[in-house]
């Protein structure tokens, strides 16, 4: 037997919701002898009489009605899987690999991905903790969609950086230790020190800024984890340069001291991704909705 055709299985509970060919003729866009047509290969397929034609109406047989009873989950999960497709190619559902530092994760992302889940619910978003080399060499390699990096990044073949936000660095000294108003690079190299991972892009900028000044202090300790560097100034481990973020709230000024460096001294973050002729609709709604949040 040969498989069964959709657009006549279509016509078959169209006949059967309206009760006569002509009015699914009507209400399908089609001839009525097209109708009788779908209906006579219908039945021939399966070998048996599926609808039983009066003066004035059409009602099923047994086989037939067995036949639209199935038929109506066949047509609605047909028409699912359209309209999955169909959103899958709009970008309105999918997945997207997302990497960033946990400076990031924990500042800014959630209000990007509040904003992205009340206008795209269907997209998903796969979070990645990742330093901004790591995410740049797994954007190259395909395993990740969009990184939110340091900038600047040595350029990379078929990836694209748009510059997103900047951030002012500051110290972070703990309460009880006497500070000038302004942090120098003299002064702060002279105390214990907490530094970002010497494989970061913020370990190479905070080390940039005591080299221009003619310094280079050592780091007490190195943490990834910009949550954990402000508990362990806050307890008096030693002091650390830090993006001034959302989360820097008035808690964290009853808890440390928030100081400007001179000379100042600013991160850039990028939104880094493939070219945008190799994106897929998902990708491009989380784009979008990252350039929301961007810095003028």
């Amino acid at each position: 037997m040969r498989q069964l055709n959709l657009d006549q299985l279509r016509t078959l509970v169209a006949i059967t919701d309206l009760g006569t060919f002509s009015a699914a003729a009507k209400a399908l866009h089609l001839a009525q002898p097209t109708v009788s047509l779908h209906i006579s290969e219908l039945e021939s397929r399966l070998g048996a009489q599926l609808v039983a034609r009066g003066s004035r109406s059409v009602t099923l047989t047994p086989a037939g009605a067995a036949l639209v009873e199935r038929g109506r989950r066949l047509l609605r999960d047909a028409d699912d899987a359209v309209d999955a497709v169909r959103r899958q190619a709009e970008g309105r559902i999918g997945r997207v690999r997302l990497g960033t530092s946990t400076g990031v994760v924990i500042d800014l992302l959630p209000q990007v991905l509040e904003t992205l889940q009340a206008n795209h619910p269907g997209i998903d978003v796969e979070v990645s903790i990742l330093g901004s080399a790591d995410a740049m060499s797994r954007l190259a390699q395909g395993t990740l969609d969009i990184g939110l990096v340091a900038m600047p990044q040595p350029p990379l073949r078929d990836l694209v950086v748009t510059a997103w936000r900047s951030q002012p660095m500051m110290a972070f000294v703990p309460p009880k230790w006497k500070a000038p108003r302004r942090v120098t690079p003299a002064w702060l190299a002279a105390q214990p020190l907490i530094f970002n991972d010497a494989t970061t892009h913020m370990y190479r900028l905070a080390v940039e800024w005591f080299a221009n000044a003619g310094q280079a202090p050592r780091a007490r300790i190195e943490l990834n984890y910009d949550v954990a560097i402000r508990s362990l100034v806050a307890a008096g481990y030693g002091a650390a340069m830090l993006p001034l973020t959302p989360s820097t709230d008035d808690a964290w000024r009853e808890r440390v001291q928030i100081l400007p460096l001179s000379p100042k001294l600013t991160r850039h973050l990028g939104i880094a991704h493939r070219s945008q002729a190799s994106l897929d609709g998902a990708t491009e709604w989380v784009i979008e909705t990252l350039m929301g949040f961007r810095q003028a």
